[in-house]
């Protein structure tokens, strides 16, 4: 029996997997609004631009490692290669059109 919190990490999970863009969005906002409130607590007298050129580099560097790390993940992932070389056909035979239409006419790719 699945337990509640793995439950709840395959289902963040498959909604990552769909909406891709909302979650790099949604961590890189979050990385701004963290890296700002952080250097308002530790720097308050920095300036206001100062701090968001900070938050907006420390957004990006972790926006870099999040999608590395998915890449990563898509590359080695052992599911996705399963799932992909199940998909592929690698038949020659299979490639080629059919040699006779749905009427049993002589497809005109294939009469010389």
């Amino acid at each position: 029996m699945e337990s509640k919190m793995e439950r709840m990490s395959s289902s963040v999970q498959s909604w990552v997997e769909e909406h891709k863009l909302t979650a790099i969005g949604g961590v890189w906002a979050a990385a701004v609004g963290a890296s700002v409130a952080y250097s308002r607590r530790k720097a308050p007298q920095r300036a206001t631009g100062l701090r968001l050129i900070h938050a907006r580099m420390h957004a990006q560097a972790l926006t870099l490692a999040v999608l590395g790390g998915a890449a990563l993940w898509h590359y080695y992932g052992d599911a996705s290669k399963k799932r992909r070389a199940d998909e592929l056909d690698y038949d020659f035979y299979s490639q080629l059109p059919p040699a006779t239409d749905a009427d049993g006419n002589e497809n005109q790719r294939w009469s010389w």
